[in-house]
């Protein structure tokens, strides 16, 4: 099948993925936004000196973790050379290092690192994705290439619908990005005006997931102190006590 190349492109094709793994392959060659494909690509091409003996992915990062899955982990896009260079969201960075370590002390995954593909890490209950699939310049998407990748996040939360109870939103970006999804994947009108984002924050709708307002674990936060791993336990903690996941390992 062709790669999406328009935002045409991508609204029909996002629907018709059966399941996970056809969605990810098809994320995978989505080239429907020239700026971050240009700049997908440059990075790939001109890599950083400390991975310069390493083939960058360089192409647009699908989610990861569980299909049945109960948390859902909602970031901005991948890092230029973390996911951008790995293939897989959050792994080979500073971030993904503090949020796996997180994840495994939560009993979410069962390993502490996440460095590459077929490094052996499993996500538990949970699944991570970004609201943008493709890294951006200064990690700024724009307003259109954000509303471009929104089919494929949408078809995702529809494909984790049935087990999905819980939403952690990896900073406001992320928080900014579940309300398209409530109304699109739910059939729920989004409240008015929208909650405020802050760490802790809490929405609660009804029969629909509740969401979690968390602090982007970037080195902007966590370096400074303003994330720390003890804020990180406690959301992932009431995380699974939200889920139903309390008595579970």
């Amino acid at each position: 099948m062709a790669e999406p190349r328009t935002p045409a492109d991508v609204a029909a094709r996002a629907p018709r993925a059966a399941d996970l793994a056809e969605l990810d392959a098809a994320v995978a060659g989505c080239c429907a936004c020239p700026r971050l494909v240009a700049w997908r690509e440059e990075v790939a091409r001109v890599r950083r000196a400390a991975f310069r003996d390493q083939e960058y992915w360089g192409r647009p990062v699908p989610g990861f973790g569980a299909a049945d899955a109960r948390i859902a982990i909602l970031g901005l896009a991948p890092a230029a050379h973390g996911g951008n260079r790995t293939g897989r969201i959050f792994t080979g960075d500073r971030s993904g290092d503090v949020l796996f370590a997180a994840l495994y002390r939560a009993g979410l995954a069962n390993q502490p690192t996440s460095v590459a593909v077929g490094d052996g890490l499993e996500l538990r209950h949970t699944r991570i994705a970004a609201a943008v699939r493709c890294a951006p310049p200064e990690n700024k998407p724009t307003p259109a290439e954000r509303d471009t990748c929104a089919p494929w996040l949408h078809r995702e939360f529809e494909l984790i619908k049935p087990t999905l109870r819980v939403v952690v939103a990896l900073g406001a970006f992320a928080w900014a990005a579940w309300w398209p999804i409530l109304r699109r994947v739910y059939g729920v009108q989004p409240p008015t005006p929208r909650p405020a984002f802050g760490h802790g924050a809490h929405w609660f709708g009804g029969a629909v997931p509740q969401v979690l307002g968390c602090y982007h674990v970037s080195q902007q936060n966590t370096f400074t102190g303003r994330l720390t791993p003890a804020m990180l336990d406690e959301v992932f903690a009431r995380a699974r006590r939200l889920a139903g996941l309390d008595d579970s390992r």
